[in-house]
């Protein structure tokens, strides 16, 4: 039987904490990894917090995302984490770095986003083109972020189409209660 142990970090990330949530992804690493986690998936935008808005808008709070993500991969050896960031090419994405061994693997960039309601992800962010499968021993898995996993024709099922057993979908919905 393949088994793979995962850790959910639900965490409260503060918009704009870049420290704090730094501080508190790493301890979250070491307290998985100290119960055998062979995963451990935290919140979508876990470094920056959700939603970051116009603090996206200021080139210095990008870079400094992207440094706290390298503090954060130092940290990760023993376990796989898959952490939400703000990722920068020739645009930014919402993203999902892959971490394993002191590296970043790879990175997933979030294909459907919002644009309704309090979100407004489209005035922020690329939408991402690619649907990567990872393999964690003999257990392929797809990690995708929020919406993606709503529409049954999105990342999930292509995922799955080429061997995903698992997916692991992370997210930041504002929360209240009962929410269904």
């Amino acid at each position: 039987m393949k088994t793979v142990r995962l850790a959910l970090a639900q965490m409260n990330p503060t918009v704009g904490d870049l420290e704090g949530n730094t501080e508190k992804i790493i301890r979250y690493v070491k307290i998985a990894g100290d119960h055998a986690a062979d995963i451990i998936a935290f919140p979508e935008l876990a470094v920056t917090g959700y939603p970051p808005e116009d603090l996206l808008l200021k080139p210095h709070f990008i870079t400094d995302n992207l440094e706290a993500l390298q503090k954060i991969k130092e940290k990760v050896w023993d376990l796989t984490a898959i952490v939400g960031f703000v990722d920068k090419k020739e645009d930014i994405y919402n993203a999902a770095a892959i971490i394993h061994n002191g590296m970043v693997a790879d990175v997933y960039h979030k294909m459907y986003l919002p644009n309704y309601g309090v979100f407004d992800e489209y005035r922020y962010f690329q939408t991402g083109t690619r649907f990567p499968i990872y393999s964690l021993g003999d257990v392929k898995f797809g990690v995708n972020i929020c919406e993606d996993i709503w529409y049954p024709e999105g990342p999930a099922r292509v995922q799955s189409l080429f061997g995903a057993e698992v997916i692991i979908n992370i997210n930041a919905s504002p929360y209240h209660i009962n929410k269904v």
